[in-house]
């Protein structure tokens, strides 16, 4: 190969590594002159050739991108109701392509596809690629949950068809999903859940064949519209007879045996703090003053691993399940409410097996020691936010019951050291979103009646701040341990995103002096800190938002931006995230078997399916 072949192929492979990047020739320069002795000439000449064979394209201004013309690439279709669409690469550097409703090949939202550009993007007039579907891959629908309408008895005959079905889905609405007799029999107004067995072709462009597999409701009758949404994005709402005689099967309380490799700290005086109408507590937590003047925060979280062990039916459930489904008006557990709400459940005044995390923390926020184990514990008290921002608040003076009273003054400490750590987040960039969260109460037919604004008190951040200290402390330990972990993670947001959401904001006479391609946390905490208690507060938040990437699971401790945390973990929650079990599995096993080879490797070949099943399941519930 040639000085000029070499180079030409060196800036082509520049061009292809960074599709979207727009490069000038010193900055190519710059890049290329790093690993080898580069002649300005020949760049210059290899700049000319790959835009001559339109390779790039230029704004005529020195600013050169990678030309995208006739390239194939795999993505997943994403539908608009008015027939065209737009394809987001499963190759994150390539952008989001148009698709002209004449281009689909009749792909439906949420199908896999190969599409091919047929117009490039113009970078210089914000203009994106334009794309044709070659190929639909794979089916992104193969149920649907719709309204049932029959055919008259002389359509049946000669149609075939029992009826037909119209989804609820806005992206979907437009198809008639022919029914054949072969399914259930639903009756006019039924909402049922139908397996495709046909889709969209130039013969029938909008209509679609399937089978009724389900009958959920006549659409009028209370909590179907719910239950619709339910079996649409296809959580679970069934248990396996062989994960119920599991959870059957299992002590409703803790034995001897159980106990006896635990550290027993029934005595400490451990309460959880929850909602008025929570029914499964998952978390406790203890604060006491050391002679040192050092606080001592004990974070006790529920074993469930102890009860789900890996490949046992339950786990298979609760794998599949990825997490409990919140409702307007009830909840869709991980677990059996036999686990969930009892052996799990750390209930006041029985004994619970435990993870413990224990901390020192100085006065200045800063932990100075841990210890992460097994422990038996009983919680001293089932207190609420409300009465605990009650006891906190100097100036209600309402009669509460003894338990309070008790715990007043370790209520009160816990306050203290909420402060500090709070402190100590916010000194290093942590972005704090103080929204109201909004309830919808419900009648006794499941119809809204008012949305109640709720505003979190000192109670409600003081958990949070303990449980944000214990899933750092448990991230960062068994990162240092080199062992093969899942973390919580949330990646820097992208440059154009931030790019855009600064321009946003000079809107509101935000002066954003910060680079949108290195932006930290702190940058944008002192956004919300500027917009705080004026009328564009909301929209300033939501837009921000908007503007960062999505938090998942990962094995790769990749840091939690909107934490300003560099190792993040979910481990405080076990009974609703499986998530947090399998982080407590692994400390168990890593602590049993002494950090074996072995059990790191089996870990690690797990933690990738892991991971894309917790964030799948995550988003599916948030949808």
């Amino acid at each position: 190969m040639t000085q000029n072949e070499r180079v030409l192929a060196d800036v082509y492979e520049t061009f292809r590594h960074n599709p979207q990047e727009q490069y000038d020739v010193d900055q190519l320069e710059n890049d290329l002159s790093r690993n080898q002795r580069l002649n300005f000439p020949d760049l210059v000449k290899a700049l000319t050739f790959l835009e001559h064979s339109k390779k790039i394209v230029t704004d005529g201004q020195g600013k050169y991108q990678l030309n995208q013309l006739n390239t194939v690439a795999e993505g997943t279709f994403k539908a608009n109701d008015k027939g065209f669409g737009f394809v987001r690469f499963d190759d994150e550097s390539m952008e989001d392509a148009f698709i002209d409703k004449h281009n689909t090949k009749f792909a439906i939202d949420g199908d896999h596809v190969k599409v091919k550009i047929i117009a490039g993007a113009n970078p210089w007039n914000g203009k994106g690629p334009e794309g044709q579907i070659e190929e639909i891959t794979e089916r992104g629908v193969e149920t649907l949950v719709g309204e049932f309408h029959p055919y008259s008895d002389e359509l049946v005959k000669s149609s075939g068809f029992y009826g037909y079905v119209v989804s609820e889905n806005r992206k979907l609405k437009k198809y008639k999903i022919n029914i054949t007799d072969n399914g259930v029999k639903p009756q006019m107004g039924d909402m049922v859940k139908v397996s495709i067995t046909k889709y969209p072709d130039e013969d029938q462009p909008d209509e679609m064949q399937g089978v009724a597999l389900l009958t959920i409701g006549n659409k009028n009758d209370p909590g179907v519209d719910i239950m619709s949404i339910v079996v649409d994005n296809d959580i679970r709402t069934d248990w396996p007879e062989e994960a119920m005689d599991q959870a059957n099967s299992i002590p409703d309380h803790v034995t001897e045996e159980e106990k006896a490799k635990r550290v027993d700290i029934t005595d400490q005086p451990a309460v959880t703090i929850d909602g008025d109408d929570s029914k499964d507590f998952d978390d406790a937590v203890v604060v006491w003053k050391l002679p040192n003047g050092n606080y001592h925060l004990g974070v006790h979280i529920a074993d469930v691993s102890h009860y789900v062990k890996e490949g046992t039916p339950l786990d298979k459930e609760a794998f599949a399940r990825g997490n409990s489904t919140y409702l307007v008006d009830r909840v869709i557990p991980m677990l059996p409410f036999r686990l969930s709400n009892g052996i799990c459940s750390l209930n006041e005044g029985v004994e619970r097996l435990v993870l413990s995390c224990d901390m020192e923390i100085t006065p200045e926020g800063k932990r100075v020691g841990y210890r992460i184990y097994p422990s038996v514990m009983k919680s001293h008290g089932r207190l609420t936010y409300n009465n605990v921002n009650k006891v906190l608040d100097p100036n209600n003076h309402e009669k509460l019951e003894q338990k309070y009273s008790d715990a007043a003054p370790m209520l009160h400490e816990m306050a203290d050291l909420h402060n500090i750590l709070y402190k100590k987040r916010h000194q290093r960039g942590a972005i704090d979103f103080e929204e109201p969260e909004a309830k919808i109460i419900v009648d006794d037919k499941g119809k809204p009646t008012d949305i109640v604004l709720h505003e979190r008190g000192t109670a409600e951040k003081m958990i949070e701040s303990f449980m944000l200290m214990a899933n750092e402390t448990v991230a960062e330990d068994y990162y240092k341990k080199h062992a093969p972990f899942l973390y919580r993670v949330h990646e820097t947001p992208d440059q154009e995103k931030m790019q855009s959401f600064f321009e946003f904001v000079s809107a509101f006479g935000l002066n954003v002096k910060t680079d949108p391609n290195d932006v930290k946390p702190k940058d944008l905490q002192k956004i919300v800190a500027k917009t705080e208690g004026t009328p564009e507060e909301a929209v300033v938040q939501m837009m921000m938002l908007r503007s960062l990437k999505q938090a998942h699971y990962s094995p790769e401790p990749l840091g939690h931006f909107g934490l300003a945390a560099k190792y993040y973990t979910h481990f405080t929650s076990p009974i609703r995230r499986y998530s947090d079990l399998m982080v407590h599995r692994m400390i168990h096993e890593y602590a049993d078997q002494n950090m074996d080879e072995g059990v790191q490797k089996h870990f690690k070949s797990q933690l990738p399916d892991v991971a894309e099943q917790t964030s799948t399941q995550e988003r599916k519930s948030i949808d």
